[in-house]
């Protein structure tokens, strides 16, 4: 029997608390990100409970245009941020965010090969949840004329990372309410870290937009829908025997979805601006 966790509903109240807290009308972006981010992924655990198997397709466009999206955003207004405060400081800051990236998530899977007292799945989101959103709620902290496309496409792989992540916990018995945790995470964590003030210098806003940028242009590479051997995409595959052929297909499903989703960051930005 699947035991009941209490982790995802306290995170959930913390959130609604931290909200009522921080609502003001300088914070509605901040607070509407946020809270797409919790129902993005708390809607992927009833899919990911009742699994839809066989279809592998729905993944590799919900991160498709997920990671397609987080990518145009990420590269159309973080990064010129941070090379208008300072061209040089703003690329060290992005290339510091990139190996920032890669580093923890390589350092993340080495853990996740050791016996924790805890579940992986859900420490590797809710780590990642928090991260994201320290830096979400830095920069719209020191940026509220920034409009909400950016932190509505960081956010919108939150869908298919909640779904496959409940399939993988249903799988394996367990309860997938604990994933509520990361899911209010982004909030929790943006709410407070909004309250920090950057420093005027250009060096140092060039740095952390900079290192922003890096940081989600990590994740947005890490949820390209890769169609190989041992991915979630081919953990949902339902065929016996060779795989490949149907990967072959799937991966023509993940160029047209992340183009699609930095396609509608475009047409979003034409309707705004």
């Amino acid at each position: 029997m699947t035991r009941r966790s209490l982790v995802g509903p306290v995170a959930t109240a913390t959130l609604v608390g931290l909200s009522w807290f921080a609502a003001t009308e300088e914070t509605w972006k901040l607070l509407g990100i946020s809270w797409v981010a919790f129902a993005a992924m708390a809607l992927g655990i009833p899919l990911g409970r009742r699994s839809l198997g066989g279809r592998p397709w729905t993944l590799v466009w919900g991160y498709g245009l997920a990671s397609g999206a987080m990518v145009t955003s990420a590269a159309v207004f973080l990064v010129p941020q941070a090379i208008a405060h300072d061209s040089t400081f703003g690329g060290f800051g992005v290339a510091f965010g990139l190996l920032v990236g890669f580093a923890s998530h390589t350092v993340g899977h080495r853990l996740a090969h050791l016996d924790l007292p805890f579940d992986r799945t859900a420490t590797e989101l809710t780590a990642h949840a928090f991260s994201a959103g320290v830096i979400i709620g830095v920069v719209y902290g020191n940026m509220p004329d920034l409009g909400p496309i950016l932190g509505l496409a960081i956010v919108s792989h939150k869908g298919p990372a909640g779904y496959a992540a409940a399939r993988r916990l249903v799988t394996n018995d367990r309860d997938p309410t604990v994933l509520l945790l990361p899911a209010a995470g982004v909030g929790i964590a943006a709410i407070l870290a909004s309250l920090i003030a950057l420093p005027a210098a250009p060096t140092v806003r060039g740095v952390v937009f900079g290192f922003a940028a890096g940081i989600f242009l990590h994740v947005a590479m890490d949820f390209l829908p890769r169609c190989e051997l041992g991915s979630d995409v081919h953990e949902l595959l339902t065929v016996s025997g060779d795989a490949h052929a149907l990967l072959d297909r799937l991966r023509v499903h993940a160029v047209l979805s992340t183009g699609l989703g930095g396609v509608a960051v475009f047409g979003a930005w034409l309707l705004v601006s």
